[in-house]
């Protein structure tokens, strides 16, 4: 695209730019419980990115901070954070629907009622889905690396997504960001400190520890014992 400025001037000269995405589908097989779990609780947790823009009153029947995580994964995280913050509502996005099935079983399962998932691609959500100053709090944990350098250009964390996501958080929310790649932590934390409107919670304007919200998982664990770091970064939006 060197040649055109944005995507809508090659639109505008009959050349397509195919976007890209933030990840890659790999769809596994769903197993009976994900299935099942998807079959009986969609209907009741399940979000819909053809629905539009979401009203959090109406979609949780009470007015509370609301904390928005991107990929979730298998879920077994978002459900335990759900669980210890019960006076916050939480939305998770997973192109995965084995780790949607997963999410909303477990959820069932520990009877997680502040709980509410979409399976779709987050841009998009972001765009269509998401009221301007809405969130109190976006989660961005262990996101796809993509650590070969030719790759790096999909890394959600660039700045025009940054600027998008400052929009939905309200004055004094968080993006908190989570990864075990220091070159991807070196990449966020390049972005963020020049990224407007936004202030590093951190006091030496770097990492931050682990805080005690995001729990501590089984990889992290092995990770740690085998000696693997892992970055956290939280910033503030502020303007």
């Amino acid at each position: 695209m060197s040649q055109f400025k944005s995507e809508q001037e090659a639109a505008e000269s009959g050349v397509y730019i195919r976007k890209i995405q933030s990840f890659v589908k790999r769809e596994g097989r769903l197993t009976s419980g994900q299935e099942k779990s998807i079959e009986q609780y969609w209907p009741t947790m399940g979000l819909a990115h053809k629905n539009g823009l979401q009203n959090f009153a109406d979609t949780f029947g009470r007015v509370a901070p609301v904390v928005l995580e991107i990929g979730f994964g298998m879920g077994k995280s978002l459900v335990e954070m759900a669980l210890n913050e019960p006076e916050k509502d939480f939305i998770g996005i997973e192109v995965h629907k084995p780790g949607v099935g997963a999410c909303l079983g477990e959820a069932a399962e520990h009877k997680v009622d502040n709980l509410r998932v979409y399976e779709h691609d987050a841009v998009a959500v972001f765009a269509d889905c998401i009221a301007e100053n809405s969130l109190a709090r976006v989660q961005l944990f262990f996101p796809d690396p993509w650590h070969k350098k030719r790759h790096h250009k999909r890394r959600i964390v660039q700045p025009d997504f940054v600027q998008k996501l400052r929009s939905k958080l309200a004055i004094g929310g968080v993006f908190h960001m989570a990864t075990d790649w220091e070159n991807y932590a070196e990449h966020m934390l390049a972005v963020m400190s020049v990224a407007e409107g936004f202030k590093n919670q951190s006091a030496t304007n770097d990492y931050v520890p682990r805080p005690e919200q995001r729990p501590l998982t089984k990889f992290e664990q092995r990770g740690h014992k085998l000696g693997h770091g892992v970055w956290d970064l939280m910033f503030e939006r502020v303007s």
